[in-house]
């Protein structure tokens, strides 16, 4: 399990849970971090593709010295697969609440993915804040139910820019695509999977980092606030549920939320 994290002074509370720390951005790590910003990398791209230039790193440098059939998996320093079905409203200690194996419900399926993020729970005021070009780009979102992931993108992420985005994929998806982000209003959360298959990965990352390569001549990198700035990781975040779940086999799996940098102090 790799666990992706911005600051050193993680390390110890990763190393506990017995997963592999791997530090990204610009600050400065210990050397018992694996980094995205040797052998051949997109390192210098981490402020607008967050968790995907430790996945390029990865395809492109280590990714064939894995054995086969070994399950790899990812989270972050915020988000953990639990290892309980049903949520605890309480974390009392995380090595606990953390999955440490593989789950016996895992064996039929190919991948794991997050349980899903849902938009009808978005406040009206938040609406009004940041989506009143996005309302009226989707007028039926007056229904909470039709608050789909093109809304949401629309929202936060720039007016049409998921649009523009979709029309450079490939034939075989790009309309599979487009109806997915206009016909669901959730998506499985944190671009977190498990899988133990490595062809699998391979697929996935030809396709989604060929697709990204294809939107930076669309939107480059003078990109202004969070939301644009991050651009390249919050579409891959919506692509990547669409695509397991068209091509493999998924089992959703909770994912629990729980800030080791605010709660490393305990």
């Amino acid at each position: 399990m790799y666990c992706l994290a911005i600051d050193d002074s993680l390390k110890n509370k990763i190393k506990e849970l017995n997963y592999i720390p791997v530090g990204l951005g610009d600050n400065k790590f210990s050397e018992d971090w694996l980094r995205d910003n040797t052998g051949k990398n997109i390192s210098q791209k981490n402020k607008h593709y967050g968790e995907y230039t430790f996945h390029y790193w990865l395809w492109k440098n280590y990714l064939d010295k894995i054995p086969e059939n070994t399950w790899i998996g990812f989270c972050a320093y915020r988000r953990f697969w639990s290892k309980n079905i049903t949520k605890q409203n309480k974390i009392l200690e995380l090595k606990n609440e953390v999955i440490q194996g593989v789950d016996d419900k895992w064996k039929n399926y190919d991948v794991i993915l997050g349980d899903k993020i849902y938009f009808d729970h978005i406040k009206w005021i938040k609406v009004l804040k940041y989506g009143k070009i996005s309302f009226l780009r989707n007028p039926q979102v007056i229904f909470k139910n039709k608050r789909n992931i093109r809304f949401h993108f629309d929202m936060f992420h720039g007016n049409g820019n998921l649009d523009k985005a979709i029309d450079l994929l490939p034939g075989k998806d790009r309309e599979d695509f487009r109806n997915f982000t206009r016909n669901s209003n959730s998506y499985n959360q944190g671009n977190m999977f498990i899988t133990k298959s490595k062809s699998i990965m391979q697929k996935y990352y030809k396709e989604v980092f060929d697709w990204l390569e294809k939107c930076e001549n669309v939107f480059g990198f003078n990109l202004q606030g969070y939301g644009k700035a991050r651009i390249y990781g919050f579409l891959a975040e919506r692509f990547l549920p669409f695509w397991f779940n068209k091509y493999t086999k998924v089992i959703e799996w909770p994912v629990l939320f729980y800030d080791l940098k605010k709660n490393n102090e305990n």
